[in-house]
């Protein structure tokens, strides 16, 4: 059975820094595909950023570029999400995604069949 476990959310100010990682079990093989998204409560889960295992090619959200990164260790597949010069309106709930169907992959949750429980970031002024 798959399990992704996320780590690293937590309360920070504006401008600091948080890395979340996620890390995956119960498969064999790294994920095709990984992804962060997030989610406040009222509105839809959003994607952030997400990144193909074989390719290492990424795609972000325009809202943080530049601030995030998204990377991999496909050996001890875990999955990372670096946030840095965090805004108040980062402050969500940040889940990790997997997928290993080959194909079409992108910054939509209708790629990923596997999610952990979630983290919460809360961003404070």
């Amino acid at each position: 059975q798959v399990q992704l476990v996320e780590y690293g959310g937590g309360s920070v100010q504006a401008g600091g820094s948080l890395r979340l990682s996620c890390k995956v079990s119960g498969y064999a093989f790294s994920a095709v595909s990984m992804g962060w998204f997030r989610q406040v409560p009222g509105k839809e889960r959003e994607a952030v950023a997400v990144i193909h295992s074989d390719t290492a090619s990424t795609l972000y959200v325009d809202s943080v570029k530049g601030r995030f990164t998204i990377f991999q260790d496909n050996v001890e597949k875990t999955n990372y999400l670096q946030m840095d010069n965090l805004r108040v309106e980062d402050t969500a709930m940040y889940y990790c995604a997997a997928d290993w169907r080959p194909g079409e992959w992108g910054l939509d949750q209708r790629f990923f069949g596997h999610w952990g429980q979630g983290t919460q970031v809360t961003v404070s002024p």
